[in-house]
């Protein structure tokens, strides 16, 4: 976080940490690590003692004092967090983790799972929509032609989320029992 002062005004700039220069901040205990995911996204996997604030939560959540570094997936919603922290006058420093959890697992550092956590959405999505596409194939060439429209739809909706960046399926699949994981602001 950078703090200038031009003509008494105090404008703040947040700071965008790497993986090893956030491991070396944890590792003093200078910082504090929110994770700003859904529960079910945390439980997957996350930077060992990080609390779970999802960003839909973030304004109204009770966080802790001192510096604090947002983590998310790709560091989209810890930016958007990092934004909303700033415009309320967060009285911390506060920063974001460049590449988010992914980035965190690619300088080698670990990540923590908890027991029973349900498999990765997006691993979920690709096998319903796998599933579906080989069984519209296999119901086309076994009980009638008109089933590899099952194959077509899914195809069609793959495209679209791609395009588009909202994945039907995986709302779908999210709101699933199995993947309902309730941690509040769990530390981890």
């Amino acid at each position: 976080m950078t703090t200038t002062t031009m003509k008494g005004t105090t404008v703040t700039t947040p700071s965008r940490l790497g993986a090893h220069d956030l491991a070396e901040r944890l590792a003093a205990g200078e910082v504090t690590v929110i994770d700003v995911r859904e529960p079910m996204e945390f439980a997957t996997g996350h930077i060992a003692g990080s609390l779970n604030v999802p960003l839909s939560r973030l304004a109204q959540a009770d966080l802790p004092r001192g510096p604090l570094v947002l983590v998310c997936q790709s560091g989209n919603r810890s930016a958007k967090g990092l934004a909303q922290l700033l415009q309320q006058g967060h009285p911390h420093p506060v920063a974001d983790l460049l590449g988010g959890v992914p980035a965190w697992r690619q300088a080698g550092f670990p990540v923590r799972q908890l027991k029973g956590a349900p498999l990765p959405l997006m691993r979920q999505v690709q096998i319903v929509a796998g599933s579906l596409v080989l069984l519209g194939l296999i119901l086309s060439q076994a009980v009638a032609p008109g089933w590899i429209w099952l194959s077509g739809f899914v195809g069609a909706g793959l495209t679209f989320a791609g395009i588009s960046g909202f994945c039907g399926m995986a709302r779908l699949l999210a709101v699933m029992p199995w993947n309902r994981v309730s941690l509040g602001s769990a530390r981890g």
